[in-house]
């Protein structure tokens, strides 16, 4: 027999989107059944795996540090290097929403729910040419994103703590359901037993993440003017698969705009213990790293570094002969630069470690490295620049790198410091000199010096290439997030949140993000669409 559970509100997506927008309802109220297809472990979704940045404008935190943003500032700059369409409507205002009230809705209300961010702000995206963030905005969350998680899902049990919540793991929606013109609920599937499950409500909230858990969705979108690697890691959640954004486009006249528009990084790795088939790893490539194609040559004439442009460097990777690409560093500046995004290997500052993690950040964090060499193939370390040749040679079967080829790329980068400060002509030197005037960025890069200075070795060469992340585009909404159809109508009682909305309208960053808008994304949509949904919207 079918069990059927009947409530005000039905939220499809148990991530940071889900979560909020059902507790919001909740402390309002209603009724809500949350289902999530993920393990009770792991109920969060991609928050609870994330790093926890956030742009933010206007913050006290900002203010300390006598930077001056405002919302004008922030638009001019997320329009700018966005590139979005001037007719584009609901992108458009969901921008402008965000930088409006990403200070009240996000910052002042995590603030009040316990929240804490880390003492410095920091400066990412800044554009090739100056053209993406015009000042520093990057908060991070004391605890990663994972705090937030277990912050705010401790909230919604307690506020569901009376009967009020219903949260179903390990159930997937299959289908939507309309009665009169209007939702009515959905069927969902238990995964363990095969159980259908019926799920009755007037009010229905997809959160359901984007589409970049699918490699088949990822590629049947992808711009057919930009390059496409023959090969990529999976960064995204594996159960954002599209499904759900299909059946509204197919079956409820929903638009799915922006596809095409993704979030992916250019330099990720295989987990050591994969969570998923194909899941990698993101690396945040060290500035100070020569960013080498599969025969060891530095690729250019303008030189990878990140920090400034991720769309960019995504593009020019995906351009490469071979889908890999190697970082060569050495160990002095892996200490201080290297790092992976997320929270699993941010242990001091997802654990609250405040005087390891300042230890860490002034001496270097070996740990890490170490562990990386321990655990990962593809982190390849020799005191000799010969001996890593071979040792690349080994990892992709091939004899791509000549360890000649390989130590003429270092010697020609180490050639502009045999004249001291004076003759340094390396574009790469220039952005990193731009990169430690502000003083966080400092800390964590180190000053320019040759590859091959004594006692800075060893060396290490990382093999990597394009990993998916975060959907762009998504189902297009209103900024009381509800779902529109192809005329721009809502559709009665449907609401779309976080990713799967594109954080709004359907694609609110456009081709790039400032960086850190996407847990804000999701804290705002899901908001203004528990807003709605309380006072009859």
């Amino acid at each position: 027999m079918t069990q059927r559970i009947d409530s005000d509100l039905l939220v499809a997506g148990g991530g940071l989107a889900g979560i909020v927008t059902a507790l919001e309802a909740l402390r309002a109220g209603k009724t809500v059944t949350l289902v999530d297809r993920d393990t009770p472990e792991r109920f969060g979704g991609l928050a609870l795996w994330a790093f926890g940045g956030m742009a933010l404008v206007g913050t006290p935190l900002q203010a300390r540090m006598k930077i001056n943003d405002t919302p004008e500032i922030a638009l001019r700059d997320w329009l700018r290097f966005g590139e979005l369409d001037a007719q584009d409507e609901w992108p458009l205002r969901w921008a402008r929403h965000y930088v409006e009230y990403s200070r009240r809705d996000v910052h002042d209300w995590l603030t009040a729910e316990g929240i804490r961010f880390m003492p410095a702000v920091n400066w990412v995206e800044r554009g090739m040419n100056g053209d993406g963030n015009s000042l520093p905005r990057y908060h991070v969350v004391w605890g990663t994103s994972r705090e937030l998680v277990r912050c705010l899902g401790g909230a919604l049990l307690r506020a569901g703590a009376n009967g009020r919540l219903t949260l179903l793991h390990r159930h997937r929606v299959t289908a939507l359901e309309r009665e009169g013109g209007r939702m009515a609920g959905a069927v969902a599937i238990n995964e363990e037993t095969g159980a259908e499950v019926r799920l009755r409500a007037p009010v229905v909230v997809l959160a359901m993440g984007g589409i970049n858990g699918s490699h088949e969705e990822c590629r049947a979108n992808w711009p057919k003017q930009r390059p496409m690697p023959a090969t990529m890691l999976n960064g995204a959640h594996p159960y954002a698969d599209g499904k759900l954004h299909h059946f509204v486009a197919d079956r409820l006249g929903g638009r799915i705009t922006h596809a095409g528009e993704m979030w992916n990084y250019a330099a990720g790795f295989p987990h050591p213990f994969p969570h998923f088939d194909g899941h990698g790893l993101s690396t945040i490539p060290c500035k100070s790293a020569l960013w080498l194609d599969h025969r060891g040559r530095r690729i250019g004439p303008e030189p990878l570094v990140t920090g400034f442009d991720t769309h960019w460097l995504c593009q020019r990777v995906a351009a490469q002969e071979k889908p890999w690409t190697w970082q060569l560093l050495n160990w002095r500046i892996a200490a201080k630069e290297f790092a992976i995004s997320g929270a699993e290997h941010n242990p001091r500052i997802r654990d609250k470690q405040f005087l390891l993690f300042l230890k860490e950040t002034l001496l270097g964090n070996h740990r890490l490295v170490q562990q990386m060499q321990r655990e990962s193939p593809y982190f390849i370390v020799d005191d000799t620049l010969e001996g890593l040749a071979a040792k690349m040679n080994a990892l992709t079967c091939s004899h791509d790198i000549d360890a000649a080829v390989l130590k003429a790329t270092a010697d020609a980068f180490d050639a502009n410091f045999a004249g001291g400060d004076r003759l340094q002509n390396d574009e790469q030197i220039r952005r990193i000199q731009h990169a430690r005037q502000w003083g966080p960025d400092r800390l964590r890069t180190c000053k320019p010096a040759p590859l091959q200075m004594p006692g800075a070795g060893p060396f290490i060469a990382i093999h990597t290439q394009l990993i998916t992340r975060k959907s762009l585009g998504g189902l297009r909404t209103d900024l009381q997030s509800r779902v529109l159809d192809g005329a721009g109508r809502p559709i009665d009682g449907l609401y779309c949140v976080g990713e799967a909305a594109g954080f709004g309208g359907g694609g609110a960053s456009g081709k790039r993000s400032l960086e850190g808008t996407f847990l804000p994304g999701c804290i705002l949509t899901a908001r203004a669409a528990a807003r709605a949904i309380v006072t009859g919207g």
